[in-house]
């Protein structure tokens, strides 16, 4: 049973690179902003955007790096990771994104898996990445921000620009972020031009902007979600886009105010704090239109509690790296509480059992999805690719869900998260939303801990609000009101932070292992 889009079908990009479709509106909108660089004000102009570009490219080809060339990009969210990211596409080579937060060893393996022979990224990193190019093909470091005796982005920028893209077709790659790692060694998905073009004219019946909104641009470029939905997809649609390095909230809420933000992307901690945190009420966020939650699943019942207090419309989306990255968004504005939403223009899916047979409307199952939006193949491991895209195009997500009877899609849990409680299957997710309605908790998330009798045991980890009182029984029974006997939760311990990436993912794996 192959389930399509309820939207209307759109035109694929074809020969354009993800740089020229980002830039399609360039001339047009060649004074206004593009990039807004939040705790400084700095602005860059759609016409300053499109020249740093060129000059880059065109520094980077001076070097001799082109088309199967790799770059490394470090760093947090501030104009210039546009200008690298595009200016490495236009020079016609490959990007590899990289979590500033991570390890000299994470680093290392992503340099050596993705054959990287460049490294960017600014001075606060530069001692770890200098660590982590030991025993790569990177030869140095090079910063975006200018340090005495270090090569600089300001070195690049004396070449003559690049005033054409280097040739590419739809099947070259052009990035490669690497995956999570939540189920073994982070592995590099590849992206190719087509991919990331394709995907973000998918989005034009769901992500419904106008020429000269503004959006907060806080989640990490490094991410699929902040590259292609914010950084890449606004940008191409005209959207002035204000840049934070790290998410504050008072920052946030302080930039919405200031430059009357209208679009207010979030993944689902950000738009908990929304919903509950005391600092909210003390700014004027009246231009918020709308604030879209992605990444991982967002309860109903936190959603409709930000959408009430902010007064604006609360959506989100589903999505994943591999998928460059949207399959599914609530179309506009509207959206059911829950839900993320419709499959998107020129996709399919199915909903499918552990046998591989389709599943009908309201069953749960495993979502596979098909379309131009999926990867190319993940880097150096066929045996990878060919566990998660088969002979027929379809990408088995790992993801459980159910579509219902208008088309909406209903994620549940990722399958290997899944808690087997005396042979039932108890989703954390759904768990972790009912615990978020309490007012004394601020966060949790559930894993399954092994159990001879039971086979696992749901597990709590509840982080209590600032002066909070709560037992272990009276968590146990605000669950056990409200689900099935084998859903309710059999252990809690209360911890200071419940652990999370950069995206906004529980990282059970790090509870697991503590």
């Amino acid at each position: 049973m192959i389930h399509t889009s309820t939207l209307p079908d759109v035109e694929i990009p074809q020969g354009i690179s993800i740089t020229d479709y980002t830039l399609r509106m360039a001339d047009e909108l060649a004074d206004q902003p593009a990039i807004i660089d939040g705790p400084t004000g700095r602005t860059i102009t759609y016409s300053d955007l499109r020249e740093g570009i060129q000059l880059l490219a065109g520094g980077l080809a001076a070097t001799g790096f082109g088309p199967g060339s790799t770059l490394a990009l470090m760093a947090p969210n501030i104009p210039e990771y546009a200008f690298f990211f595009h200016g490495v596409a236009y020079a016609g080579g490959i990007v590899t994104t990289i979590n500033p937060t991570y390890t000299a060893g994470e680093i290392r393996h992503q340099l050596q898996d993705s054959n990287a022979t460049m490294l960017v990224t600014i001075s606060m990193f530069l001692d770890v990445a200098r660590e982590a190019i030991e025993g790569t093909n990177v030869t140095g470091v090079m910063t975006i921000d200018p340090v005495e005796g270090v090569p600089s982005m300001f070195d690049l920028l004396t070449s003559e620009p690049l005033t054409a893209q280097v040739p590419v077709t739809n099947d070259d790659v052009v990035v490669l972020p690497y995956s999570s790692g939540t189920t073994g060694r982070s592995k590099g998905v590849m992206l190719t031009h087509g991919n990331l073009t394709a995907n973000i004219a998918q989005t034009e019946h769901v992500l419904i902007t106008e020429v000269g909104d503004v959006a907060l641009a806080t989640l990490p470029f490094f991410h699929i979600y902040g590259m292609q939905v914010l950084m890449n997809g606004l940008l191409a649609n005209g959207v002035t886009i204000v840049t934070v390095p790290r998410f504050d909230m008072e920052q946030a809420l302080s930039l919405v105010q200031e430059h009357k933000i209208g679009w207010f992307f979030a993944v689902p901690p950000i738009v908990l704090g929304l919903a509950k945190h005391p600092l909210v009420d003390n700014y004027d966020l009246s231009s918020v239109k709308i604030v879209f939650s992605g990444a991982a699943p967002l309860s109903a019942e936190v959603g409709e509690e930000c959408a009430k207090r902010l007064n604006c419309a609360v959506v989100q989306g589903f999505g994943m790296t591999e998928l460059s990255p949207v399959s599914h968004s609530s179309p506009g504005f509207a959206g059911k509480a829950g839900s993320s939403g419709v499959t998107i223009s020129n996709t399919e899916c199915r909903i499918v059992d552990v046998e591989g047979n389709d599943l009908g409307l309201n069953e749960d199952g495993e979502l596979w999805v098909r379309g131009p939006q999926v990867m190319k193949g993940y880097l150096n491991n066929p045996e990878a690719t060919a566990e998660t895209i088969d002979e027929d195009g379809w990408l088995h997500t790992g993801d459980v869900a159910h579509i219902d009877d208008d088309g909406y899609i209903f994620i549940v849990d990722r399958i290997k998260e899944l808690i087997k409680y005396k042979g039932f299957q108890v989703p954390p997710a759904e768990l972790e939303g009912l615990l978020l309605t309490h007012p004394l908790i601020a966060d949790a998330a559930v894993i399954g801990i092994a159990d001879d009798e039971a086979g696992e045991l749901p597990k709590a980890f509840v982080q209590l609000a600032p002066g909070a009182e709560m037992t272990e029984d009276d968590v146990k029974q605000f669950i056990a009101d409200q689900v099935a006997t084998y859903k309710q939760i059999r252990l809690v311990e209360f911890i200071e932070l419940v652990p999370k990436s950069a995206s906004g993912k529980i990282l059970r794996r790090e509870l697991r292992d503590a």
